[in-house]
């Protein structure tokens, strides 16, 4: 599965400064250079994770970005909807417009199911889930060695 670019980026932005231990903030192009995200895209989503008060945000000489609340309070799901994507439980894969266990459309037990498994997912994980800074730099590692 393929989260759009900006649930992405918003995502990882978010995991990256959860691992932070020290929880200092970190300007935009910090962030864009540690996460590998492209700085005018990922102004654009920290701008909507400080609207959606996920994100806190300070100017000025030592300031930059940092989670508004504990990471075990921001739901993955939080962070989605705080770009855009919304989950839409109703939507009709097969092009029906709309369908439901009255009138399923032939996809409609197995999407439902899907749906419902995503949603789970993304209602019950937070932030708090994220692998330890030590680790993800110890996979980033690997990663660049290959």
């Amino acid at each position: 599965m393929k989260l759009p670019q900006s649930a992405e980026y918003a995502l990882r932005a978010m995991a990256y400064l959860a691992t932070q231990a020290n929880g200092e903030p970190m300007t935009s192009k910090e962030l864009a250079e540690a996460t590998a995200i492209p700085w005018q895209f990922l102004s654009k989503v920290l701008r909507k994770l400080v609207v959606h008060k996920l994100l806190s945000s300070s100017k000025g000489h030592g300031g930059g970005f940092s989670l508004a609340m504990p990471a075990s309070t921001i739901r993955y799901l939080d962070i989605f909807i705080a770009v855009g994507m919304q989950p839409e439980l109703d939507r009709c894969v097969f092009g029906w417009g709309g369908c439901n266990t009255s009138h399923p459309c032939p996809l409609h037990e197995s999407w439902s199911q899907f749906n419902e498994s995503f949603l789970s997912w993304a209602t019950k994980t937070t932030l708090a889930d994220v692998t330890s800074l030590a680790e993800f730099s110890e996979v980033q590692r690997i990663r660049t060695e290959r």
